[in-house]
């Protein structure tokens, strides 16, 4: 069956809901929240003279519950704009509509006879091949389907999303024995496609898999941490990016979750646990989780759990951290470890795992401890939890926001060895691993003809993993490298497109990287049809120039080095908008400064939803100077219509620079005019170098020829400066600004209106770069700016002087 999703029903306003309901509201569904009426009407209700009949009443719970979403932060929306999108409604006035919905997603309260009764209603107004899925972590999805009829159990299903489902990725899908196969197929392709994400299909087996293996993860960390009496601040430096894991560790991501969600999943786990978990018991509580579950010192939500946020005497905000022998809390104080500072220079955390593991002080000991623990519990869930170990992979790395899987890990320390360490613990895992190995099979992945192979139990052989067909893994292609430095990878990605990689710290565009997207273009010219700038790092596309390079130049007053460097990174930039060959950018994450700049001059950008852009060269004293000045003066430029007020738009562009603006998403940043209509979003992370590929594939065969220089930039000259100084210095003297504030401001409108002009007229690309240039130059020369680089560089916030 064909089918399409364009409204959909979200049963449940609370935080899952709302935040559901404005995931799919990103993506342009319609959608329609209902909630519960409430039971009566308040004081201040009735003063108003509302009645319980009045709309502001019936749906007061589902309104309130959704404007305190859309208010949070992290934002669920991708622009604010699209709560437009979303309908609210009672369940009392409002579920009728659901006839007219093609998916209706069930987030009531964790109650299995709440849930049936809803159901028992919804079955009876939908029409039929309505889909129809809980959102529940913690019920067995085909309890939930008991008495229903035969249609509705076809198209019924467990779709367990992640908190907050707009930023993590997994999205569980969990069928029953009646759920119709195509429902599966389609649920599956279209939380890939449409809605982002990973989509592992789970059995309906306690936990699922993410919060079966993770919560088991948590608790034994913890416990362990308790038994070799290291302290908060400890584990979640060992549990945090160190380990290829998310800046909150450990204590920190169970205060964000909040300990009574986390007490509650380990309760489900150990109740259901019996007869069928050989390691039921570790889901008992440890003893210090049990104390802040009995205090109500459950996280963020009450203000404090394994941390609490104060005033100090200045009024700044002061994390202190639980101290488990008293009770109290104190000051985080600074952790260190040897096995830590060894591998500070090992920026791949696929080889620091090893190291980390062989690691002699309590560092490496809670390693070995903690994973010889995680990897056994995992090797005994297969075929309970799931048949496959990428599946495992899949919803723990998603779900967490762990760079690698459990079975992955256990790859990049060696099989072997981890075995030898597990067997040393007396944590022996299941007999399958040891029969791999007996088998003569040494790593539970392996990559073939450029793709990823799993080790299947059963057949005892490698099969390729499904789904990747629609994605490029450039880690998988390691043989299709065609030049490379010690600053990028140049890539054979098939059908005439390069990929150009880059591999330094944070990426950052320093000689090497410059080198390599001079490079990449020239090879494209000569011999393939198209480039794409795109990578796989979990941090930035790329933080921008390398200021520390900047910095060593401009503290010795190399000016001529500066103006070389920056003349030759501003030629690149605009050799990657007018070369031979269709060149596309594939952001994410971060894309600043020089990281922005580069987008801003590809012929197509292919941008993952959640990419922060922005020309952020103001916090460190200077201004865009590799061409994003000028781009932003050109952009405003071709918006201008006749009678338009046109230093309105030039000022938006301005104050965006001015404020080192930084976009919260893909969406945000195609609204301040960093990216264009021309340009594509793309929900899926894994999907975005297959979707660059394509779109470089589609310049090229619609017959891309090369552009050329513009000459035709309208700029408005002393008219523009005059209006932007006027406003610096009404800030200056609010005291909004600093003096050097002001002065790079001023500098800044200087170059986007185009110098020192009579009045507004046309320029030239070169004439704006040139500008750039000059600004940039005379502003490294300023011993604030300098105090602003050495501040950022310090590891510490650039000094507002």
């Amino acid at each position: 069956m064909n089918r399409s999703i364009r409204k959909v029903a979200v049963l449940g306003s609370g935080i899952m809901g709302s935040r559901i309901a404005c995931h799919f509201a990103n993506i342009g569904v319609e959608v329609l929240l209902l909630d519960i009426v409430p039971k009566e009407l308040s004081g201040a209700e009735k003063a108003k003279g509302v009645t319980a009949e009045h709309p502001a009443f019936r749906n007061k719970i589902v309104n309130d519950s959704l404007q305190q979403t859309i208010k949070a932060t992290p934002a669920s929306l991708y622009s604010p704009a699209f709560a437009s999108r979303i309908k609210t409604g009672n369940f009392d006035d409002n579920l009728v509509d659901i006839k007219n919905y093609d998916w209706v997603i069930e987030v009531i309260v964790e109650r299995l006879d709440i849930k049936k009764s809803l159901f028992e209603k919804v079955d009876a107004l939908r029409k039929p091949g309505t889909l129809i899925t809980s959102n529940t972590s913690g019920i067995p999805i085909h309890l939930m389907a008991e008495g229903r009829s035969e249609d509705f159990k076809k198209h019924f299903c467990g779709t367990h999303f992640f908190n907050p489902p707009r930023y993590l990725r997994l999205l569980e899908v969990i069928p029953t024995s009646d759920t119709d196969q195509q429902v599966i197929d389609f649920l599956m392709h279209y939380g890939d496609l449409f809605l982002g994400k990973t989509t592992v299909l789970c059995k309906d087996t306690p936990g699922f898999i993410a919060n079966r293996l993770g919560i088991y993860a948590l608790i034994q960390t913890i416990r362990v941490a308790e038994e070799m009496g290291l302290s908060v601040d400890e584990v979640d430096k060992l549990t945090g990016p160190v380990a290829g894991r998310p800046k909150s560790g450990t204590y920190r991501l169970s205060d964000v979750v909040g300990l009574d969600t986390t007490v509650h999943v380990a309760n489900n786990l150990y109740a259901s646990g019996e007869g069928t978990d050989e390691s039921r018991d570790a889901f008992k509580l440890p003893a210090v989780m049990q104390k802040l579950f009995d205090n109500k010192w459950l996280g963020d939500k009450t203000g404090q759990g394994f941390y609490k946020k104060i005033k100090d005497e200045k009024g700044k905000s002061v994390i202190l951290a639980l101290d488990f022998e008293t009770l109290e809390y104190q000051l985080s104080g600074k952790v260190k470890f040897a096995t830590l500072e060894g591998t500070k220079a090992i920026g791949d955390v696929w080889k620091r795992f090893p190291v980390l593991l062989a690691g002699e002080d309590k560092a490496g000991e809670f390693y070995r401890k903690t994973f010889a623990d995680i990897f056994r519990y995992a090797t005994f869930r297969i075929p309970e939890i799931s048949d496959e170990v990428f599946r495992i992979d899949q919803a723990i790395s998603a779900g967490f926001g762990w760079q690698y899987g459990l079975f992955e890990t256990w790859d990049a320390i060696g099989v072997k060895n981890m075995l030898g360490i597990m067997e040393s613990l007396n944590l022996k895992p299941a007999n399958w691993v040891y029969e791999m190995l007996e088998a003569g099979n040494e790593t539970f992945y392996k990559v073939e003809k450029g793709k990823r192979h799993y080790y299947d139990i059963p057949s005892k052989s490698y099969k390729k993993i499904p789904g990747q067909d629609s994605i490029i893994l450039l880690s998988n292609l390691s043989d299709n490298i065609v030049w490379k430095n010690a600053g990028a990878n140049l890539y054979d990605i098939g059908d005439g497109i390069l990929n150009l990689e880059f591999k330094s710290k944070m990426n950052t565009m320093g000689a090497e990287v410059i080198e390599g997207i001079q490079k990449g273009i020239s090879i494209a010219e000569k011999d393939f049809r198209g480039l794409v700038i795109g990578n796989e790092s979990s941090e930035a596309y790329s933080a921008g120039a390398n200021l520390a390079m900047l910095f060593m130049f401009a503290i010795e007053q190399e000016f001529d080095e500066i103006n070389m460097v920056i003349a030759q990174f501003q030629q690149t930039m605009m050799r990657a908008r007018y070369s031979s060959i269709p060149v596309v950018t594939a952001p994410h994450s971060l894309a600043l400064g020089g990281g922005c700049e580069l987008n801003l001059h590809a012929d197509k950008v292919v941008a993952h939803a959640e990419t922060y852009i922005g020309l952020v060269e103001l916090g460190v004293g200077l201004i865009p100077a590799g061409g994003g000045t000028k781009e932003m003066a050109l952009r405003c430029s071709d918006l201008y219509q006749a009678g338009d007020t046109e230093l309105n738009i030039l000022q938006a562009a301005f104050m965006n620079i001015a404020q080192a603006k930084v976009s919260t998403s893909a969406q945000e940043a195609r609204e301040m005019n960093y990216l264009q209509e021309k340009d594509q979003i793309v929900l899926n992370r894994s999907r975005l170098i297959a979707e660059a590929k394509q779109a470089a594939i589609e310049l090229a065969e619609n017959g891309y020829t090369q552009p050329k220089q513009r000459s035709d930039i309208k700029v408005q000259g002393k008219t523009g400066m005059a209006l932007f100084m006027a406003g610096i210095a009404q800030m200056r003297l609010a005291n909004y600004i600093s003096d050097h504030d002001a002065k790079i401001a001023n500098k800044l409108a200087y170059v986007i209106n185009g110098g020192d002009l009579s009045y507004p007229q046309m320029v030239t690309e070169q004439y704006l770069i040139d500008l750039e240039r000059e600004a940039f130059l005379s502003l490294c020369g300023e011993k604030k700016t300098l105090e602003r680089m050495q501040g950022l560089l310090n590891g510490g916030k650039p000094p507002r002087n």
